[in-house]
């Protein structure tokens, strides 16, 4: 340093005694330099040693958290409010923090938290003064004399200056008014004529710079001076020399003054610079850029220095600004987006993230809006989960504003239940509570149910965090309503489910007229009649009638595949009800007509009609199983779902039987086309599937159950499977 000898003494005598300082300078002025070295002079003052912050950008609260994520090693906790100041109330350390833009009441309320800690605060003379009641001592920075600018611009070019040189450097430090970046830019220039006045062969032997042994041939004679003739800088060259500088470094060097003037000064990590500027080489334009003065550090990143933005803009650098913010933009939403960046990554890049959305919003460009949405997007959870919420609620409202302006209403309901989120993590219920329900109206207006579902959670939580346990009223838009299904027959309307029952068929069914029959003798009624008759299904029998089915089913099968006519468990049993999916059937039974008579094909007596039925006829079967016809127009069983078959070929109504029919006896096991006749007498069958097993027939050597009519014998061949 020079000439700052007294400043560094006093600054680290005030530390020393525990006293806070505010160090004001104009920027250029050395303030970062001056800072260092008093840093290095205050290591062992204090417990904590020295911490070292950057107050860009940041607020009183960002200071706290930086200041406690630098002492306490706590990483993924971010203490609430309370908690921090209990914790910070401890730290004792001496805090540098350069570039501060708080002041007032803001750094006041700083000073008070940390009342075992010693500040040294660096900022320009247009930040607010602090209160009254702060208790700093100032110390104003001034430039350097005539005689340290000439001695720091002899430190940049590395040689003796010239006496045209001396003369130019004492104009400009009278233009400068001492500041050490305008020389030190200065001095860059000087670098640059050099090298244009030096001829092209000069620096192709190897190690040109380096001493030269005594037995080394000689150097090739330089260029004359006269001969390529470089002259200085103007004075305003001097005192502006951002474009000049430029204009002689490399095109990657420009690439990326051309991004950080359209990022406001924010320069891109260099790790970022070959894929925006698209030279795999263009990482060491930071290095040159920094080296010729045009850049100044801004804690780990740099960003245009001091005057260089104003003077890069002017000369047409910023002509395509707003395409190269928003490439920027992309290139930032895919990397922070990307799994392998890693949330901390992704915060020590807040600053230029924030710049690419606040340089698109708003913007007239097509496309700029939508661009700003994606990043903010993108990187407002990576902010989040690296703690940087600062940089979180500055890029959730850039991102609320953007999708306002392209019109993205889900995008915009997404960043308001953001900022519900980080309002309830912040300890602001209120705030937290209007966020929310805007979200969730603008989530119910668009349908997007499980958005407002989780609006709706968050606001449970902020009721829970603010202790008001009043219930939360269902809003008229984006209520959760039971998923959509298709109900199934039997269903009820409300969506509930119900016991299953038999599936309707859309066929029609056929009418049905239910009479009482006088002549015939009365048939026992099992409880399968008074369940399965009529109308009087309910729900209650539903279950029991699906079971109920399946057994009876079970049985017909036995008794129809069995040919062993000893066994009584070989009768067939006869129903009125089958599990056949025929159209026509409704479940109810069929009764005789009005006027007493029976459908044809069926007795009113004990006895079977020894005539056949209009079908083709065959010759009786010895058979010891049911006699059916072979025809397929013959009148189906009253216990089957079919319908019987008059022999013109259309259908009339089933009507089950109250007669007491013979069973029949055959000699064989093949199937009659038409009913055999028997010599026994049959017993009284069941005309239900729930009766209980008839009697053994007396006088019988026929194996086959009773037979109802003349038709029954053929509805059983229709479902035998030797048939």
């Amino acid at each position: 340093l020079l000439e700052r000898q007294e400043e560094r003494e006093r600054l680290v005598g005030l530390l020393a005694r525990g006293r806070s300082v505010r160090l004001t300078g104009q920027a250029g002025s050395g303030r970062t330099a001056l800072l260092d070295a008093v840093a290095a002079d205050c290591a062992d003052l204090a417990p904590d040693g020295v911490v070292r912050l950057n107050g860009r950008g940041r607020t009183g609260a960002d200071l706290l958290h930086a200041l406690f994520d630098t002492v306490y090693k706590a990483p993924g906790h971010r203490p609430d409010r309370d908690e921090l100041l209990a914790l910070v109330r401890s730290i004792g350390a001496v805090v540098t923090v350069d570039d501060l833009e708080i002041g007032g009441a803001a750094l006041d309320e700083l000073l008070a938290a940390t009342p075992e800690c010693a500040f040294l605060l660096a900022a320009t003379p247009d930040v607010t003064t602090p209160g009254v009641d702060a208790h700093l001592e100032e110390v104003l920075l001034a430039g350097l004399g005539r005689g340290a600018s000439l001695a720091l611009l002899e430190k940049v070019v590395e040689r003796s200056l010239t006496e045209e040189e001396r003369n130019w450097a004492g104009d400009l430090w009278f233009e400068s008014e001492g500041l050490p970046l305008r020389f030190v830019q200065a001095g860059s220039l000087l670098v640059q004529r050099d090298r244009l006045r030096a001829g092209p062969e000069a620096f192709d032997e190897y190690d040109y710079f380096e001493p030269r042994a005594d037995d080394a041939p000689p150097a090739p004679a330089a260029i004359a001076a006269e001969a390529i003739d470089v002259p200085l800088p103007s004075l305003g060259e001097g005192a502006a020399p951002a474009v000049l500088l430029a204009s002689r470094l490399s095109e990657a060097a420009r690439a990326t003054l051309r991004f950080a003037v359209a990022l406001g000064g924010e320069v891109p990590h260099q790790a970022h610079l070959p894929a925006l500027v698209g030279d795999t080489h263009a990482d060491a334009a930071l290095g040159e850029l920094a080296g010729c003065g045009l850049l100044s550090p801004a804690g780990p990143r740099y960003r245009l220095a001091a005057g260089v933005l104003a003077q890069l803009a002017a000369s047409g650098y910023e002509d395509d600004a707003a395409a190269q913010a928003r490439t920027a933009a992309q290139h930032y939403a895919w990397w922070a987006s990307h799994p392998s960046v890693t949330p901390e990554r992704a915060v020590a890049e807040a600053d230029a993230i924030i710049a690419s959305l606040t340089r698109l919003v708003p913007g007239d460009e097509a496309g700029a809006a939508s661009a700003a949405v994606l990043l903010a997007r993108s990187a407002s959870p990576a902010f989040a989960a690296g703690l940087g919420w600062g940089a979180w609620e500055r890029a959730l409202r850039i991102g609320q504003e953007a999708a306002r302006i392209a019109g993205e209403v889900a995008e915009e309901a997404y960043f308001h239940h953001e900022l519900g989120v980080l309002a309830l993590c912040t300890g602001n219920p209120d705030r937290a509570r209007t966020e929310l329900e805007t979200s969730i109206g603008m989530r119910g207006a668009l349908a997007d149910k499980s958005g407002a579902v989780a609006g709706r959670r968050a606001l449970a939580l902020v009721a829970d965090r603010s202790g008001d346990f009043a219930p939360i009223g269902r809003t008229s838009s984006g209520d959760e309503v039971p998923m959509v299904r298709q109900d199934a027959p039997g269903t009820p309307p409300g969506g509930f489910p119900a016991a299953p029952v038999f599936p309707r068929q859309p066929a029609e069914e056929v009418p049905t007229v239910v009479s009482s029959l006088s002549a015939a003798p009365a048939a026992r009624k099992g409880p399968g009649r008074a369940v399965l008759g009529g109308a009087r299904r309910n729900l209650a029998a539903a279950g029991a009638g699906a079971l109920l089915i399946a057994v009876l089913g079970t049985v017909v099968t036995l008794g129809v595949t069995s040919g062993d006519g000893e066994e009584p468990g070989s009768r067939n049993v006869t129903t009125e009800q089958t599990a056949t999916d025929d159209p026509a059937d409704d479940g109810l039974p069929a009764e005789e007509s009005e006027d007493g008579s029976v459908p044809a094909g069926e007795t009113t007596g004990g006895e079977m009609s020894a005539t056949p039925s209009a079908s083709d006829s065959a010759s009786p079967s010895t058979s010891g199983s049911p006699s059916p016809s072979a025809s397929a127009s013959d009148s189906t069983s009253p216990g089957t779902d079919d319908p019987t078959d008059d022999g013109s070929g259309s259908p009339s109504e089933p009507t089950p039987t109250r007669t007491s029919p013979r069973p029949t006896e055959t000699d064989s096991e093949s199937p009659s086309p038409t009913p055999s006749e028997s010599d026994s007498e049959s017993p009284d069958p069941s005309p239900t599937p729930t009766d209980d097993t008839p009697p053994p027939p007396q006088g019988s050597s026929s194996a086959s159950g009773p037979v109802e009519s003349e038709s029954a014998p053929e509805s059983e061949a229709a479902t035998d499977p030797a048939a």
